[in-house]
């Protein structure tokens, strides 16, 4: 199967920076808010599915999103069909996360009971490489860094591991690592081959820079748990999370923005602005450090988000708004 490449394509769900330097390790967390609420033109967008939507990517081919029962959905230019069913091994495992290699051409998906996938979007062929090492674990996301066919891919395991095949998921090259206290990995953002970032749900955010080992990189007394972690460089991470949190590190400290009461759930940081959302349909923009909460047409749980054309965000029961 062979689809119609998108002619302005932005391959990832989040940009993509060379390494300048290592940051420091100092952690300070602020508060600051700007808060009010505007139309944006969001619209909900029929989609043929009512299981929810746990991750949203761009690829050459636009739009992909991945959920419950194994779907995975593709938008083309009249609307949102199915690609998928069943997920890569066809026993209908939930998937909740998904990335796209650099050249936007391989999508790879992960999720219940240690499935993983890479499906060709142009190809449309589907492999399975779950249950690596034999380790059918939750896996909650994944990172892939480098060309379709020699990517790095990093998992995020419900157990506390990252697991980690720099060969692109071929059997016997998988590894893994435990980077905290075991508690689980939320989420996970490389912004180079070997360098980037991770969250866990015991408020701790990690950093490497050789895809292996791992350090603490805070964040002290943050008191919420995190979901999200845009890694666009090792001085300039984002991350959100409970309380209306979104965390910025910017090589020296973090400070924390509050924008109010939603456990924002995933967060994007472009060049000119940074998008998070969460529970209750709530979409939050920043622009020039102030952040506003935007009018959405949908009060269903919002766990994924795009920047780019079109912006979109995914979640329960099958939603997808589009702007």
């Amino acid at each position: 199967m062979t689809e119609t490449p998108d002619p302005t394509p932005t391959y990832s769900r989040r940009r993509m920076l060379q390494l300048t330097g290592a940051a420091t390790t100092a952690t300070v967390v602020g508060t600051g808010s700007a808060l009010a609420l505007t139309d944006e033109g969001w619209t909900v967008a029929e989609t043929p599915t009512e299981n929810a939507l746990y991750d949203v990517v761009r690829t050459v081919n636009g739009l992909y999103a991945v959920g419950g029962g194994g779907v995975v959905l593709c938008r083309r230019a009249d609307g949102w069909v199915k690609i998928l069913d069943g997920g890569p091994a066809g026993n209908g495992d939930n998937l909740y996360g998904a990335d796209v290699t650099d050249d936007g051409k391989a999508l790879w998906f992960v999720g219940a009971s240690g499935a993983i996938g890479e499906y060709d979007v142009v190809s449309g062929v589907l492999t399975n490489y779950s249950a690596p090492m034999d380790v059918t674990n939750n896996f909650n996301d994944v990172s892939a860094q480098g060309e379709s066919g020699s990517a790095s891919v990093y998992v995020a395991g419900d157990s506390g591991k990252i697991y980690h095949s720099f060969e692109s998921g071929e059997t016997g090259t998988w590894d893994d690592t435990t980077p905290g206290s075991g508690s689980a990995i939320t989420a996970i953002d490389f912004h180079d081959d070997r360098f980037g970032h991770a969250v866990d749900d015991n408020q701790t955010v990690f950093e490497t820079d050789d895809g292996v080992t791992y350090r603490k990189l805070g964040i002290e007394n943050a008191d919420y748990n995190f979901y999200g972690v845009d890694s666009d460089s090792f001085d300039d991470v984002t991350v959100s999370g409970g309380g209306g949190s979104v965390y910025h590190w910017d090589g020296a400290q973090w400070v924390r923005d509050d924008t109010g009461d939603a456990g924002l759930q995933d967060v994007e940081a472009g060049d000119v602005e940074t998008l998070t959302v969460g529970e209750s349909g709530a979409v939050f923009r920043e622009v020039n450090g102030t952040w506003r909460r935007e009018s959405t047409p949908t009060g269903e749980n919002l766990k994924a988000v795009v920047l780019g054309e079109p912006e979109a965000a995914v979640g329960a029961s099958g939603i997808v708004i589009e702007r």
